[in-house]
């Protein structure tokens, strides 16, 4: 079962309805909950179906009856089962906690919701003077307006520099309070000075030095950025002004000692962008390392298999470094935590349906404003869909599913949060594989984003190429562990393998009589059966069989590009351009014996084709298989059982022969290629051959003679290379072309060397744009590999004309 799923992504959808009500003048405080809650299930109407009808023109084959949304009420009642389960086993908590903040949003962020950027920034070194004695201490910091918050100098016990003065006190500038100066093992002697600033409320690492030295915490800074009374002559300045008016004031009374450069990696809010802060807040948290042991285990031993399997280093590496998880979100679109609190006894009261009263006997209760982290809802999304908690007949039939489809970039946020919850909830694992698919990039490998102004609409590459020709390109280039390089040449490519597809539904329409009775090949093979199969047929019925079973293998193991590469090399190549060929004579012939074996044989063959492709490009396999002749098995592909490799019908020495025959006709067309000599023109050929190939080629010369437009072949083991002959090498022959007469050997000559000329233009062209260093510094790298590779090309295209221009030469004299 493929369901269809939608989350409520409650920080981005508030955001978004944020800002249409900033743009008519509006706010969310001052509709209040009710109404902005209202406003925002007013515009997911409008635009919540968006995603789904992507999914329906890309061809998305899903049971539409059973589209979920993480706000539905079945799900909600799943939401609030888990948390109240959760807390009732000591797994939820609510407490004080640095949490990523961002400002513009008003709301925490956990650790995969901030994005990291590495910038070269700045460490300002701040000397806090000792309160009882001469001297001072100088920290090193790379947020110093965060000073005004500290409650420690910390150093490292084992540091033999800072000995003396622990135990001591210093003096913040400009605030002038006193703080001590403590011992701490976490401290990095090697960082700065080797003293580091303590600020509890503002920095992860030191809320934990805090909890161990009973320190302060002081919050010196609001929730949209502002700073607070304790900062005292900065309060109410935005954090960054405050930073450039404490490095002045500090400057100014002689406390910054120095600045040096120093590489950071700030945090960013995903949603908005926003510089993120550590934050002291009060928050609803899971206690996860339990779960996480127990969804590692599920990896390790093979009940969950990532794949490609290099995924699962980076799973074990985040799920064996796991924190708590904070599930609070301070907004108001989402699933609002289950807690209320008792105005009267200060009670929490967690339930399952709305309290009307404390167990006090007070109905002044109070829900927790808060609404839960999006992932939350969704990481119960396996189960919670299929009726969970209750005992339903879909989650009997439907969990575990078999298979979840997936980026990389939710690998932690969902993957490894659904594994986790249905380990917990169901006792077994959600999916038995997940497959982590490429990242689409644009044709030069850089990373889509509006910014750049290169994102591609897929519905727009639809519109004009065709769904199917757009989902063959992503599947044909979607190779395991890497990114898909998104080229619309790529998918114009692919638009004409469509043509050739259809070319072939129209060869067979032209060549069946309505209302002829076409024989399935099996009968035709039976025992008994008076056909006889050419070695065409033969070796056709043998190949497809095993690209059947070749897709198959390659669906099996997600290595989607190959089963599309396979299919299209022998759908354009192997049936089109050789058996439909090979098969002409027959069809156009009087033996009405050899037809009917030829149309069992390409409508077989073309049936499994289609059924083959039909999962890539669904629209014209569905709409060629309506229009084929009547006697299909079933009506729809859709319901077809997808095809598999029919070992009976394998035959090795048609295979082998034919390898013989293309051998021969694949060398006679490259020195046709090569030396320009039109299709039109018929030439002669000698072939030597050893004695087992040279008996195939003369059995099936008329095969030979047509592919290969041959006006006279000769075949033998002792044939000699005649003067001025053009030669192709292959395993088991020699080809030879005489040249004197289909060639003007001059006028060759002078065509090859305008050609090299150009050629060397061109070449000269790309040389000079390589060895620009301003260019290969700032073109982007995939520009700079392209035209290594144009180069690469014309350097051999160079050194091919000149050797047909020697050739030439030779041959002239």
């Amino acid at each position: 079962m493929s369901q269809a799923p939608t989350d409520h992504a409650g920080i981005a959808t508030q955001n978004v309805v944020e800002k249409a009500l900033q743009s008519q003048g509006e706010d969310r405080h001052k509709l209040g909950r009710e109404k902005f809650i209202e406003r925002v299930w007013e515009w997911k109407k409008l635009y919540g179906g968006t995603i789904i009808n992507q999914l329906k023109c890309m061809g998305a084959s899903c049971d539409w009856s059973r589209e979920r949304f993480t706000l539905d009420e079945g799900l909600s009642r799943a939401v609030k089962e888990v948390f109240v389960r959760l807390y009732e086993e000591g797994l939820i908590y609510r407490g004080d906690y640095i949490i990523n903040w961002c400002p513009r949003c008003h709301t925490a962020l956990s650790d995969l919701e901030v994005e990291h950027e590495d910038v070269k920034g700045k460490l300002w070194y701040i000397k806090y003077k000792f309160t009882h004695k001469a001297g001072y201490v100088t920290v090193a910091t790379t947020r110093p307006e965060t000073y005004l918050g500290d409650t420690a100098v910390a150093v490292n016990p084992n540091d033999e520099r800072y000995k003396d003065i622990i135990g001591k006190t210093v003096k913040l500038p400009v605030l002038n309070r006193e703080i001590p100066v403590i011992a701490d093992e976490f401290v990095d002697s090697s960082f700065g000075t080797g003293a580091v600033k303590v600020t509890p409320a503002h920095d992860p690492n030191d809320f934990e030095i805090a909890k161990r030295h009973n320190l302060p915490f002081i919050k010196i800074m609001t929730g949209d950025g502002k700073m607070t009374e304790e900062a005292g002559p900065y309060r109410g300045q935005d954090r960054f002004v405050c930073r450039k008016n404490v490095l002045n004031d500090l400057e100014d009374l002689g406390h910054l000692v120095k600045i040096t450069d120093h590489d950071l990696a700030i945090g960013h809010c995903y949603r908005c962008k926003t510089i993120v802060e550590p934050y002291l807040s009060k928050q609803w948290f899971v206690k996860i390392k339990s779960l996480a042991d127990e969804a590692i285990k599920s990896v390790k031993d093979g009940r969950v298999k990532i794949v490609p399997s290099g995924w699962e280093n980076s799973y074990f590496d985040w799920m064996e470094n796991i924190k708590d998880w904070c599930i609070s979100r301070q907004i108001w679109w989402g699933h609002r935590i289950p807690v209320w609190y008792c105005k009267s006894c200060e009670e929490i009261i967690v339930s399952r349906e709305t309290p009307t009263a404390c167990k006090c006997g007070s109905d002044n209760l109070r829900q927790d404003e808060d609404v839960l982290d999006t992932w939350f809802s969704s990481a119960l999304w396996p189960f919670s869909t299929l009726g969970w908690p209750d005992d339903t007949e879909e989650l009997k039939t439907f969990y575990p599913t078999s298979v979840l489809i997936t980026g990389f970039d939710i690998l932690f946020f969902w993957v490894a949060r659904m594994i986790m919850m249905g380990l917990k909830f169901m006792g077994k694992q959600p999916f038995e594989h997940v497959y982590i698919h490429a990242l689409i990039r644009d044709a030069e490998g850089q990373k889509m984003s509006k910014s750049k102004g290169n994102v591609v609409d897929p519905l727009k590459m639809t519109e004009a190429y065709g769904t199917d020709a757009v989902r063959f390109t992503l599947a044909a280039y979607a190779a395991q562990g890497r990114d898909i390089k998104f080229d619309e040449k790529k998918v114009e490519g692919y638009k004409h393998f469509l043509n050739k597809i259809w070319n072939v539904a129209r060869f067979i329409s032209m060549n069946i009589q309505e209302g002829e009775k076409i024989v399935p090949v099996r009968e035709l093979l039976s025992d008994g059966s008076p056909f006889t199969f050419s070695l065409a047929d033969r070796w056709i019925l043998s190949r497809v069989s095993s690209v059947c079973s070749e897709v198959n293998q390659s669906l099996d193991e997600y290595r989607f590009n190959d089963s599309a590469n396979i299919l299209y090399q022998f759908i354009w190549h192997e049936l089109c351009d050789w058996y439909v060929e090979m098969i002409k004579p027959e069809l156009y012939g009087d033996n009405a014996e050899s037809k009917s074996a030829a149309i069992s044989t390409l409508m077989h063959v073309y049936e499994t084709a289609l059924s083959l492709l039909h999962p890539f490009m669904p629209f014209i396999t569905e709409e060629i298989w309506q229009q084929l002749p009547a006697g299909k098995e079933v009506n729809s592909l859709c319901i077809r059982k997808y095809p598999v490799a029919d070992e009976g019908i394998k035959d090795r020495e048609a295979e082998d022969k034919m390898t013989v025959i293309m051998d021969a006709v694949n060398g006679i067309r490259s020195i046709r290629g090569e030396l320009n000599i039109s299709p039109s023109l018929e030439l002669k050929a000698l072939i030597k051959a050893d004695v087992s190939s040279g008996d195939i080629l003369n059995a099936n010369l008329t095969y030979v003679v047509k592919l290969a437009g041959a006006g006279e072949i000769q075949i033998g083991k002792e044939i000699k290379s005649p003067k001025n002959a053009a030669v192709a090498i292959k395993p088991s022959m020699e080809i030879y072309v005489p040249l004197k007469g289909l060639i003007d050997f001059d006028s060759e000559i002078s065509r090859l060397n305008k050609e090299f000329a150009k050629t060397q233009k061109e070449l000269m062209f790309i040389k000079k744009k390589l060895a620009n260093e301003d260019f290969r510094m700032k073109a982007p790298k995939a520009v700079v590999e392209e035209n290594q590779l144009k180069c690469n090309e014309y350097q051999s295209k160079l050194q091919g004309i000149q050797d047909n221009i020697d050739k030439f030469k030779e041959w002239g004299k």
